[in-house]
C-alpha cells in the first residue's frame, strides 16, 4: 500500500508505494480503509524528535476512514494501557503507558491503518469525513481545555469573560465551542492581524494583539504556553479564575503566594477523552458550523503540507486524501 514515511527525525517525509500492510504481526485490533488525515503541528514535533517516537514512522493522529462493520468512523488516537485508575476514568490521553498513533507509533498518512481496539473507533454517521478530520486532535483538544472553565463560566453567567491565547487552528475551534457553550465574553489574543479578523469573523467579541490593555479573565486558555504568553495568562486571570495550557512552547512561570491571583487554577489540559470525542462528534451534529472549510492535499504532497505549516503559510488545517472515494468533496478554504 501507499504510505508517507519518516525515516528519522529531522529527514524529508518519504512516500513508499509498497509499505507493509498494517497489522503484521500483531494480535486483534481493526484495519480501517483511511479516507482522509489532517495534519497538526505535533506532527512537526515528531519530525523535529521531540516525542519518543519509534522510527521509522507513518505519522497522522487526526484520522477517518471507513470499517466494514462501521461504516465511516474517526479514530482515537491516544490509546490507553486499558488496566490503570487513569483507564478506568476515560482518560486513557493522561494514562502514563498509553500509545498515541501516529506521534508514537504508525498513524494515517496511509491507505489502510491498524486500530488496537475498535473501542477507539467513533462512528461518524453522516458527518463529512475529510472535512470533520481536524476534530479528532485539534477540535478535541479544544473542547476539552474549554470544558474544564464551563463550570466557572457558568457561575459568572453574562459578566464572564473568556481569554483566548493564540487564534490558529485550535483557538479558532476554542472561540467556536466558547459561543455555543458559554454566555461569556470571549476575546481573542494573537499577534497575527490575520488570525485576529478570522477570530471576530467565526465570533469572538473583541480582538488584542500582545501589546493591547486587557481586562481581567475568569478562563483563560493558552494555546501558545510560551514563557511570555503565560505571564500574560497569570496577569490576567481573575481571582477563583482559570488557566488552561495548551501550548507545547516550553514556557514557565513562578507560582506561589503573590505569584498568582489568590485561588486561581492553573492546569495543563491534554488532547480529550473517549467519551468526549463522542460528544464532540454529537455537537457537529446539531452545531455543523463547527466544521469549518479544510484546504485538502493528497497523500503524496504530506512533506508540502509539513513546509507550509511550519513556515506559517497554512491559512487553516490542511486534510490529506487517501481515497477521496470514500466521502464527499469538503468545502475548500
Amino acid at each position: 500500500m501507499r504510505a508517507v514515511v519518516l525515516p528519522a527525525p529531522g529527514q524529508a517525509l518519504e512516500v513508499d508505494e509498497l509499505h507493509p500492510e498494517p497489522g503484521a504481526g500483531k494480535a486483534g485490533g481493526e484495519i480501517i480503509e483511511v479516507t482522509a488525515c489532517g495534519v497538526c503541528r505535533s506532527d512537526l514535533h515528531v519530525v523535529d524528535g521531540e516525542y519518543a517516537s519509534s522510527y521509522p514512522i507513518v505519522l497522522g493522529h487526526e484520522v477517518t476512514g471507513q470499517h466494514p462493520e462501521l461504516g465511516a468512523v474517526m479514530v482515537y488516537a491516544p490509546w490507553g494501557c486499558r488496566d490503570c485508575a487513569e483507564c478506568d476514568a476515560d482518560l486513557e490521553m493522561i494514562c502514563s503507558n498509553s500509545t498515541e498513533a501516529g506521534l508514537l507509533v504508525d498513524g494515517g498518512y496511509c491507505e489502510r491503518m491498524w486500530v488496537r481496539n475498535r473501542r477507539y473507533l467513533a462512528p461518524l454517521g453522516d458527518l463529512d469525513p475529510v472535512a470533520s478530520a481536524p476534530l479528532a486532535c485539534g477540535g478535541l483538544t479544544a473542547y476539552r481545555a474549554v470544558n474544564h472553565g464551563l463550570g466557572i463560566l457558568a457561575e459568572r453567567g453574562p459578566a464572564g469573560r473568556a481569554l483566548v491565547i493564540g487564534a490558529g487552528g485550535l483557538g479558532q475551534f476554542a472561540v467556536r465551542f466558547l459561543r455555543l457553550l458559554s454566555d461569556a465574553h470571549v476575546t481573542a489574543l494573537d499577534s497575527s492581524d490575520h488570525k485576529r479578523a478570522t477570530a471576530l469573523e467565526i465570533g469572538a467579541h473583541a480582538a488584542a494583539s500582545p501589546d493591547d490593555d486587557l481586562s481581567a479573565a475568569d478562563v483563560v486558555i493558552d494555546f501558545v504556553g510560551a514563557r511570555a504568553t503565560l505571564t500574560t495568562a497569570a496577569a490576567v486571570v481573575a481571582r477563583r479564575g482559570m488557566v488552561a495550557v495548551v501550548g507545547l512552547r516550553g514556557g514557565r512561570i513562578p507560582f506561589g503566594f503573590g505569584a498568582v491571583p489568590h485561588e486561581a487554577r492553573f492546569l495543563s489540559s491534554i488532547w480529550g477523552s473517549r467519551s468526549q470525542l463522542d460528544e464532540l462528534l454529537d455537537l457537529a451534529r446539531r452545531e455543523p458550523s463547527i466544521i469549518q472549510p479544510v484546504e485538502t492535499l493528497p497523500l503524496a504532497e504530506a512533506q508540502q503540507a509539513h513546509d507550509r505549516l511550519r513556515a506559517g503559510e497554512a491559512r487553516g488545517r490542511i486534510v490529506l486524501i487517501a481515497n477521496p472515494n470514500h466521502g464527499p468533496n469538503p468545502t475548500e478554504l
